[in-house]
This record gives C-alpha cells, sequence and structure tokens, in this order.
C-alpha cells in the first residue's frame, strides 16, 4: 500500500496542477516537497511547495498556500485538518479515523504497509571485501555490517539484489607468500606437524586427494607479516618471490594448487564469522580479483582504442577532470592495479549481470578512487545506465579518539571482538535474569553481544566515524540494541500473560500516547524507502528507538491487560503490531530479537 506520504505527495501534485496548469512545475513531478514536521505542535506532514510555486506565478506565498488547501480538501479523510503557517508552509493532522482504518490494513499485512519497490532493478552491492591469507579485523567491520543491511532492505522492497565479496585474493603478494611456504618447509623454519590439517577435497572443480599445506588463517597471516620482512631485505627471495607470481598467473599447477589452499582456508576463516554477524554472504558471492584477472589486457585495450586511457611514462592511465593525479591502468613494465580490476567489475556487473545500481561499501579514504573509476566507467559507456554509488563510511575508533587497536598496536582482530561482545553480554544477562538455564543464557547472550556490535555501528550515521565502547553498546537504556531487543521481548511478554487475544482485533485510538504511537507506525514505509534512497541504515535505527520509547510512553499511561473490553482488545493489538514492526525492523539491520530477555 502506499505510505502516507506518497498519498500526499499525489494529493499535492494533483493540487498544484489543477491550480496553477500554466506554470511550469515539473521540479514537482517527481517529488512535491512535503516532509513530516518536527515538531507535532505543528500537525504531522508540512508541505513547502508555496513559496517556489508563489515566486514563478508572482502572488503571495499564503494565496498560493490557501489555493492548494482548498484544492486538497480532507484528502479523502485523511487529513482532520490543513492550516497555513507563518510565509505559507501547509500543516496536515491525520485523522484519528483515517489512522485506525489505516492501523486495519497494516495489522492484516504482512508487510505492515511497507510498499515494494514501484521500478524493481537489479542492484548489485559490492560489500565486506576481506583479504586473503589475513584474518578479518576491526576494519572490515563497517562494510560488512552496513553493505548487509543494506542488502536486506534492498531485497525486502523487491529488488533483484545480487551480494559481491570483491576479496583480495591475487597479485604479486600470492608469489611472496607461496614462495615463502615453499623456502620455510624446506628449511624446516616452521613445524609443519603441529600446525592445523586443512582438510581440502575439492576447490573450483579442483580435486585434491589431500592438501599439500597444513596450514590454518592464524599460520598464513604471521607467514604474510614474515613474508614482507624477507621480501624486503632479501634480494635472492625478491627475486624468486616475482618469478613465482609469473608461475602463479601463468598457470603453474604447484603455484595453483598452493593459491587455491589458500583461497579455500581464508573462506574456512570467513564463513564462520559471516554466520556469526548473520551476514548473508557465502562462497557463491565471492569474485575476488582474480576472477577479473583474465579480462584486464582486453579491458585496457578497449579503453585505448576509445579514447578513454592513454600513454603517460610508459603506463597507461586515464585522467579525470578536477583529479591531479591520473588513474594508472596499466604499470609501466607491465601488471595491473586497483583501478583497472574495479573497471573490469563494473563492466561484467553491468554487461553480464544486468546492474542498474551498484553500491560501494568502502572507507571514506576510497573517494577519489571511486571517483575516478566511475569518471572512467561512464566514459568508456561501460557503466550503461547504471547508477555508480559509493557510500562511504567513517573509521571506528577507540574510547581515547584514535583508532581502534589492540594493545599490541596491531588490529583488532574480528573474531576475538566477537567473542569478547558475547562474554561481557552473557554477564549481563546473568546479571539481569540469573534463573534462566545456562542454555538459554548463552542464546541470549549470543543475540545481545552481537547485536550490541552490530547496532552500535549501524546506528551511527555511516559518514562519521564512530568510538567503539562495550559499556554503551552494551547498556539496556539508550538508543542500543540491547534497549530494543528488551522492549520487543516485553511487549511478547504481555501476551504471555494474557489469557487470550484476538489478532485484528480493531484498534481505537483515545489516549494521546495511543494516537502518537499510532502515527509513528505508519511511517515505517516511508523510513524503509530513505534508507535504500539515501543508503543509511542510522534512519531506520532511529526510527525503531524512537517507536520503543513512545510504546513506553503508551504502556506506562494506557493499561493493557487490565482495561475492559474492548479498550483491553485494542490496545493488545496496538502492541502486537508495535512488536511486528520492532522486529522487522531489527530483521532488517540483521539483528536478533530474542522472545524473552
Amino acid at each position: 500500500m502506499p505510505t502516507t506520504l506518497d498519498l500526499l505527495k499525489d494529493a499535492f501534485t494533483r493540487a498544484i496542477r489543477g491550480q496553477f496548469p500554466d506554470l511550469v512545475v515539473d521540479i514537482y513531478d517527481a517529488e512535491v516537497p512535503v516532509v513530516p514536521t518536527t515538531n507535532p505542535a505543528f500537525g504531522d506532514y508540512q508541505c513547502n511547495a508555496a513559496m517556489a510555486l508563489a515566486k514563478r506565478a508572482k502572488l503571495k506565498p499564503r494565496d498560493v498556500a490557501t489555493a492548494l488547501v482548498s484544492a486538497i480538501g480532507d484528502l479523502d479523510g485523511l487529513a482532520e485538518k490543513a492550516e497555513i503557517a507563518g510565509p505559507g508552509f501547509i500543516n496536515i493532522t491525520l485523522a484519528p479515523t483515517w489512522i485506525e482504518a489505516r492501523l486495519a490494513a497494516l495489522t492484516a499485512d504482512s508487510r505492515l504497509g511497507v510498499p515494494p519497490a514501484a521500478s524493481p532493478q537489479t542492484v548489485v552491492v559490492d560489500y565486506s571485501g576481506p583479504n586473503v591469507a589475513k584474518q578479518m579485523h576491526v576494519g572490515h567491520l563497517r562494510s560488512t555490517i552496513i553493505g548487509d543491511a543494506i542488502a536486506r532492505v534492498m531485497a525486502f522492497l523487491g529488488h533483484n539484489v545480487i551480494r559481491q565479496n570483491h576479496i583480495g585474493d591475487w597479485g604479486t603478494q600470492f608469489g611472496m607468500l607461496i614462495a615463502f611456504i615453499e623456502s620455510s618447509a624446506k628449511t624446516r623454519e616452521y613445524d609443519h606437524d603441529a600446525m592445523h590439517l586443512v582438510t581440502v577435497t575439492a576447490i573450483d572443480g579442483i580435486r585434491l586427494d589431500k592438501p599439500m599445506i597444513g596450514l590454518d588463517i592464524a599460520d598464513l597471516d604471521g607467514f604474510y607479516k614474515d613474508a614482507r620482512k624477507k621480501f624486503e631485505a632479501d634480494t635472492a627471495f625478491a627475486e624468486e618471490a616475482r618469478a613465482t607470481v609469473v608461475r602463479l598467473q601463468s598457470g603453474g599447477k604447484r603455484e595453483s594448487e598452493l593459491w587455491q589452499q589458500i583461497v579455500a582456508e581464508s573462506r574456512r576463516h570467513f564463513e564462520p564469522i559471516y554466520a556469526t554477524l548473520r551476514v548473508h554472504l557465502s562462497a557463491a558471492d565471492e569474485r575476488g580479483e582474480s576472477f577479473y584477472n583474465p579480462m584486464l589486457p582486453g579491458n585496457v585495450a578497449d579503453l585505448k582504442a576509445a579514447g578513454v586511457a592513454e600513454q603517460s611514462d610508459g603506463a597507461t592511465v586515464a585522467f579525470t577532470p578536477g583529479v591531479e593525479a591520473p588513474l594508472i591502468l596499466e604499470k609501466t613494465g607491465g601488471g595491473y592495479g586497483y583501478a583497472t580490476t574495479d573497471l573490469a567489475a563494473i563492466r561484467y556487473r553491468v554487461g553480464t549481470l544486468g546492474a542498474k545500481r551498484i553500491l560501494y561499501f568502502v572507507g571514506v579514504p576510497q573517494s577519489q578512487h571511486f571517483k575516478q573509476v566511475f569518471d572512467v566507467a561512464r566514459r568508456s559507456g561501460w557503466a550503461g545506465d547504471a547508477v555508480l554509488e559509493h557510500a562511504a563510511f567513517g573509521s571506528v575508533l577507540g574510547t581515547d579518539g584514535k583508532m581502534f587497536k589492540a594493545r599490541s598496536g596491531d588490529s583488532v582482530k574480528l573474531a576475538d571482538l566477537l567473542a569478547e561482545a558475547e562474554q561481557r553480554a552473557l554477564a549481563v544477562v546473568s546479571s539481569k535474569s540469573p534463573e534462566l538455564p545456562d542454555a538459554e543464557k548463552q542464546t541470549i547472550a549470543h543475540a545481545v553481544g552481537i547485536g550490541a556490535v552490530k547496532y552500535a555501528d549501524l546506528s551511527k550515521d555511516r559518514l562519521g566515524d564512530y568510538v567503539f565502547d562495550f559499556d554503551t553498546m552494551l547498556a539496556m537504556d539508550g538508543n542500543t540494541a540491547p534497549y530494543l531487543q528488551y522492549a520487543q521481548a516485553r511487549i511478547r511478554s504481555i501476551f504471555r500473560k494474557a489469557e487470550s487475544f484476538t489478532p485484528g482485533a480493531p484498534i481505537t485510538l483515545a489516549a494521546p500516547q495511543e494516537l502518537t504511537l499510532a502515527k509513528h507506525l505508519l511511517r515505517l514505509g516511508e523510513v524503509i524507502e530513505d534508507v535504500a534512497r539515501d543508503l543509511k541504515p542510522h534512519v531506520l535505527c532511529q526510527y525503531l528507538y524512537d517507536l520503543a520509547t513512545k510504546f513506553s510512553g503508551f504502556y506506562e499511561h494506557c493499561p493493557v491487560l487490565k482495561s475492559d473490553e474492548p479498550t483491553r482488545s485494542s490496545r493488545l493489538a496496538l502492541c502486537d503490531l508495535t512488536a511486528r514492526t520492532l522486529a522487522l525492523g531489527l530483521d532488517l539491520l540483521g539483528i536478533e530479537h530474542p522472545e524473552q530477555m
């Protein structure tokens, strides 16, 4: 069903065209300026079209506003009143009877009144992107969490969502790593017998009867760091590493098998973390740098032929207006960088996957990179009519205001961080509900701990930095996941106490707190549309927090179970709709909501 905001925009669009047919008002065809009011004293929605129209018509804004108010009437019962304020603002107050009818429709709707997208698209969402042979760390947190939430929202709206995990699984570093593994195995610098045995039977269609190396992700992470040091200090090793890269890129059997096992072991590390975070990414969603590698020579040749790329100091580059440094497509002496791979990905996603919108969840420091890549993709025609968006985000900071690091100075490993979140949550749950069985405490602690980490990120505007603080994110009050989870569980506890409840009972709004809560429930569809447009999950988080606080005000002033009929059933129905709305919102954020806490 259309949202309240959509209904108002349509009504004002018709009024503008009817009252001022001679004006060029095409700027209002797509979206008339109607917004929710920030102060309930001024009604529920406000239309600000009169000022712009008055300037064009050379009339007084209040005269234009008066004409529009006359034209819209009561909006088929939607408006209790429409008032003109200030120089020409039109304030709309919703009619309680219309709200009651709308709530009845929401109650019967599994989507809670959220309309599917009018024009569904194929949307590619590029997020997470960890590097092979390295453990995921806190630096991967924001891309993974925000990207997954947006993918969920897009899918809920009916778009064809294609998730893409652009992992770093190719490049000169793998020649260095493989050469180091081979060297270490020969010199026995590492005790492979004591290492975890990787059990892989087949990777990408190649059957391996037994692993050629016995390494886990911690070994690979350590190997990578040691290989880098050796590469910089040992000339002979550096030469061997370069030769190994050549053999790997030429399809050398030994190098290819080792590389595949490194990728497989890295995947064994990624997947449990994604499962813990309830993030929808699997091996099927991986499109690493290696996938695009065969496309790069032909793509660079096509860019040269199209006049988009040119030679500069022996390299192939592309220049972007307003950016001094060129985008390097092929290095002097050969070799390709991230930009060439990103361009190949756009060409593949548009040409093969049919993407109409491609979303990149990558940090703010890469803004110039994507500006240049998008420019080249558009000028080459590879972007087609697809919308390319860099959904940038800020950094995760420690309580000292600096980049969040472990005491050692290294990046905090994501697996360790999530484990600590669950441990801390278990302490909170055990303190609040000591009577619960241990297994149930563990289940709730998992939901609360992981939910707290995710919500602390999602509830902040992604463009800014935020401080990672366990004490704040696990608090049972304030704008936190535990507060929302508890609110939802609290509502469900009402129904455990109720002896009977008839779903779909009519809702009658008598008390002001009931009306306030009801109006907020109607706004879910508008909020989700905002999130999909601006790619900012914090808007949904704020909506859910406001919903929980408005429910608290309602529950404090409006007895539910002790009320007489039909008020009791009406208020139970309002409770049920609130709980369903909280649950849907948390699901779209990828956050669990236990029935009991």
